[in-house]
């Protein structure tokens, strides 16, 4: 169920920033910044997201190591 917030001591700065930005995709700054907290919301944490990496190393044994990773990045971008 939807809640309300109230967010309060907001920049006049920032506020105007979010409404060019939320005129700018064509939506009220409501729309803009409710899409906006759950795109954020919805992202992990970084402690989120190296829980998972770790757990991805742990249960696959990769043992590859960093410049191996890079170099088959870069194999394809000459």
């Amino acid at each position: 169920m939807p809640v309300s917030m109230t967010i309060r001591d907001v920049p006049d700065e920032t506020r105007d920033e979010l409404a060019a930005r939320a005129a700018q995709a064509g939506q009220s700054l409501q729309e803009y910044v409710r899409a906006q907290l759950t795109a954020l919301a919805q992202r992990p944490t970084p402690e989120q997201l190296w829980a998972r990496v770790q757990a991805r190393v742990q249960a696959t044994g990769t043992q590859l190591p960093a410049d191996a990773i890079l170099d088959a990045r870069d194999a394809d971008r000459a």
